[in-house]
């Protein structure tokens, strides 16, 4: 069994295959600014009071602090709903991306349903968890009844092997988007192995989780292993966690148990970067060095982590952004930004010449610091690069690393030197 049809059918305490249908119960279900309004809404109109208030998470992350009317109101209907429902767990304005927020609180853990109203909920899905994204009707729905349905995906499996310090798990990420496509995956499980995987760290092995919705996945998979239980030892209790680590699932990594297996070696690997307008179309930076960029953003649920802030104030240390490049760097929680400053890494962004906004999606989405103007090009650490996703539909967007991002906004190119 694929590791998808094993946590599935861990919860439902039977054994199911890729194909099936089932009702499964949700252990944590997250919304945000811009998606609780709508999940409210549809929630109104089948039930009073929510199924556990326990089990519900709500972070103000999308359009922080409020930039329009309509984003106050939509804040506004937000605070209203967590008053009334009594929700414990809410981050507000400033504190975290849903997704960093959930990681930081030990919200999830191994083996769970995890429904969240944002398509990038799959991230969680490097914790050994059944994560992913639904939209505002379901939410409503799990929201009253704690519910939800599936089709059991059957799974793409992706082996890392080889070694190359130069490569990140973003380069990595976005070459497995170049391998399967961006509707190559559509609903299907992305499960990740082999020894670069293993390797990896938590907040390494959440980009590739992060992107497996790029390529259409409903889940982008990786077993928890001891750096799973590692990371959660602060998080959760000693009784929990020996309970997680009792309750292991394991990868068989049987070849005909998945619907295709690639296999991407990084040893003579080049840095990856998606040009415009697909995160599929992605060519070694060779290939797209020299393009000349008027922004530079450095955040997202992506790689807004802590890891890769120390990654771009290394190259950033001692230099000044290029003329013709704004630089935004914005920490994916208030927690790494609380880190950043401590360890001297907002410093060196603001003597570099960089812009810090608070934690949050930032330009992310297209609605707030740092939008695009016509023509303009930005080179971004986030995970689309869409038509119109950042701004003006007229702009175009690059996606690389932190390392190349940092890089590029001291040339005032994309650069990987």
């Amino acid at each position: 069994m694929t590791l998808a049809e094993k946590i599935v059918s861990r919860k439902l305490g039977e054994d199911i295959c890729e194909g099936d249908t089932v009702e499964i119960d949700v252990d944590l279900a997250m919304t945000h600014d811009g998606s609780t309004p709508l999940a409210v809404k549809a929630f109104k109109e089948i039930a009073d009071r929510v199924w556990d208030r326990e089990k519900i998470v709500i972070a103000f992350d999308h359009n922080i602090p409020a930039n329009t009317v309509k984003a106050a109101n939509m804040h506004k209907i937000t605070r209203a709903f967590i008053k009334e429902q009594g929700i414990r767990h809410v981050y507000r304005e400033g504190e975290g991306i849903c997704h960093q927020v959930l990681m930081e609180g030990g919200h999830v853990k191994p083996n769970m349903m995890v429904a969240g109203g944002d398509s990038h909920t799959c991230t969680h899905g490097a914790f050994g968890a059944f994560a992913t994204g639904f939209g505002a009707t379901d939410m409503g729905y799990i929201f009253a009844t704690g519910k939800t349905w599936i089709k059991v995906p059957r799974t793409i499996r992706v082996n890392i092997e080889g070694y190359n310090e130069r490569i990140s798990s973003k380069d990595i990420v976005l070459r497995v988007c170049k391998e399967v496509g961006r509707r190559g995956a559509i609903y299907m499980a992305i499960e990740y192995g082999g020894e670069v995987v293993k390797r990896m760290s938590m907040e390494d092995r959440v980009v590739l989780s992060n992107m497996a919705v790029e390529m259409g996945a409903k889940v982008g998979l990786i077993e928890a292993d001891e750096k799973t239980y590692e990371y959660l030892r602060d998080k959760v209790s000693e009784k929990e966690l020996a309970y997680l680590m009792r309750n292991r699932i394991s990868v068989d990594e049987r070849e005909e148990s998945y619907y295709k297996t690639i296999d991407i070696d990084i040893t003579d690997m080049e840095e990856q970067i998606a040009c415009p307008h697909y995160p599929d179309n992605v060519k070694p930076v060779s290939e797209v060095a020299g393009t000349p960029i008027d922004q530079v953003f450095i955040g997202s649920c992506t790689n807004g982590r802590l890891g890769d802030l120390r990654i771009a104030a290394r190259y950033l240390k001692g230099k000044k952004v290029h003329r013709d490049v704004r630089l935004i760097v914005i920490p994916a929680s208030k927690r790494i930004f609380e880190e950043a400053l401590r360890e001297g890494l907002i410093e060196i962004f603001l003597k570099a010449g960089a812009l810090i906004c608070p934690p949050g999606c930032g330009p992310c989405l297209g609605a707030h610091q740092g939008v695009l103007g016509d023509g303009e090009v930005c080179l971004s650490t986030s995970n689309r690069n869409f038509k119109g996703r950042m701004g003006s539909v007229n702009a175009e967007i690059y996606l690389s690393s932190p390392a190349i991002a940092a890089k590029s906004a001291v040339k005032g190119y994309i650069s990987n030197e």
